[in-house]
C-alpha cells in the first residue's frame, strides 16, 4: 500500500508585514524546524482520522474550555474537510476528472500554537500536496497560495492574507509584491508577484516564540483595517512605509547588507508600535532581544519575533534572557537538507 506523506512548514514574516493585507510588499522565510504533516493512503471509504487536537473527551469543563481556547471548536478536521471540498471544486472548474479510489487521511502538527507561525495554513498546504499526489493533479505553484487562501476565507470565513500561504507553498525566502499593478487572475484565482530570494547566503537569523499560551495581538482593539478602508491618511502612509521596508530589504539581501537589514527589521517594529495597541509581554520580547544586541520585530501577529544576532555570544545571551520571560529561541532552518548537499 502506497503511503503519501506531505509536510508544510511554519513561517516568519521578515519585513513588510502587516502590509500584505493592504496591497503592500513583504518578505517571509520558511521555518523548517516546525511542520504540519498529512498522511494519505488508499482506503475502502473516505476517512479523516481524528488527531489529538480533535478530542471529544475532557477531564473537566475547565479542560474543555482550555482546549477550545487552544484549538478552536473543530481542531484541524475542518481545515482538511474544507481543503478536500475546495480541491474537488477546483478540479471540476478545470475539467479534471478524479479517479474513484477512496483514502484515509490523518494529520499532526509541531507548529507552536497561538504565536502567529501559520500552523493552520500549514495543515491546508500539506493536505493540498497530498491530494495533488493521490489524484495526480498539478496546481500551478503561483496559484497554490490563492487556492489555500480560498479554503480559509471562502470556505471557513477566516480572515487571512496571502503572505503565509505564499511562503508555505514556495518555501525558502520570498519577496512578495501585492501591489494592484502586479495582480493577475490565473485559473479564476487572484495572484501577485512572488520572487524567491537566493538562499546560498543567509544572514544570522533567530526566532523566539512564547512558550506558554498567550492572548494573540488581534484580541486587542486595533481598527487598522477600518481606518484604512475609510482612507485614513496616517494608516495609508504607514502601510506604504511597511511596503518600502520590504522593497529595501530585498535589495539588502541581494547585496548582503546586514547593517541595513538590522535597521529595517527594527524600523518595521517601531513603525508598527506607533499605530497598534500591543500587549506588554510581546513588547517585552522585542526589548529583551534588542538589549542583547539583536534586531527584533514581530514574525506575525504577535507571540513570535524574528531578527538578526551579531555573534554566538549574543545568541547564547538571547536564549538565556528570553527564557527568563517565558520564550524559546531557535535558529530557523530555512533550506532543506537536500539543498545543503
Amino acid at each position: 500500500m502506497e503511503i503519501i506523506r506531505k509536510r508544510a512548514y511554519a513561517r516568519a514574516g521578515l519585513l513588510g508585514n502587516p502590509s500584505d493585507g493592504y496591497n503592500g510588499k513583504t518578505i517571509s522565510l520558511i521555518v523548517r524546524n516546525f511542520w504540519a504533516e498529512v498522511v494519505i493512503y488508499e482506503w475502502d471509504s473516505l476517512e479523516i482520522v481524528l488527531a489529538q487536537n480533535d478530542r471529544a473527551r475532557f477531564r473537566s469543563i475547565h479542560d474543555l474550555a482550555k482546549d477550545v481556547q487552544l484549538h478552536g471548536y473543530y481542531g484541524g478536521i475542518r481545515l482538511i474537510k474544507a481543503t478536500i471540498k475546495r480541491f474537488v471544486e477546483y478540479c471540476e472548474g478545470q475539467g479534471i476528472t478524479l479517479h474513484e479510489r477512496n483514502f484515509s487521511v490523518r494529520y499532526s502538527s509541531t507548529v507552536p500554537q497561538q504565536v502567529g507561525m501559520a500552523g493552520s495554513s500549514a495543515i491546508i498546504v500539506a493536505t493540498m500536496r497530498g491530494l495533488m499526489e493521490f489524484y495526480g493533479v498539478e496546481i500551478p505553484q503561483e496559484v497554490q497560495p490563492s487556492f489555500v487562501l480560498s479554503v480559509e476565507s471562502e470556505e471557513l470565513g477566516i480572515a487571512a492574507g496571502l503572505q503565509d500561504r505564499v511562503i508555505q507553498c514556495y518555501e525558502g525566502m520570498v519577496y512578495m509584491d501585492f501591489d494592484k499593478s502586479c495582480e493577475q487572475t490565473i485559473q479564476g484565482l487572484r495572484c501577485y508577484r512572488y520572487e524567491p530570494l537566493p538562499t546560498d547566503w543567509l544572514p544570522p537569523f533567530y526566532i523566539a516564540y512564547h512558550a506558554a499560551l498567550s492572548e494573540p495581538t488581534e484580541r486587542f482593539h486595533n481598527d487598522i483595517r477600518g481606518r484604512y478602508l475609510r482612507g485614513d491618511a496616517q494608516i495609508v502612509q504607514v502601510m506604504n512605509t511597511f511596503a518600502g521596508f520590504a522593497a529595501q530589504g530585498r535589495d539588502a539581501i541581494l547585496n548582503r547588507d546586514i547593517d541595513q537589514l538590522n535597521h529595517l527589521i527594527n524600523a518595521n517594529f517601531d513603525t508598527r508600535r506607533g499605530i497598534y495597541q500591543l500587549p506588554e509581554w510581546q513588547v517585552d520580547m522585542i526589548e529583551t532581544a534588542r538589549a542583547c544586541g539583536a534586531s527584533a520585530k514581530f514574525a506575525g501577529s504577535g507571540g513570535a519575533i524574528v531578527g538578526l544576532y551579531p555573534d554566538e555570544a549574543a545568541l547564547a545571551n538571547l536564549r538565556t534572557r528570553l527564557s527568563e520571560i517565558g520564550s524559546k529561541v531557535i535558529v530557523p532552518q530555512i533550506v532543506g537538507e537536500e539543498m545543503l548537499r
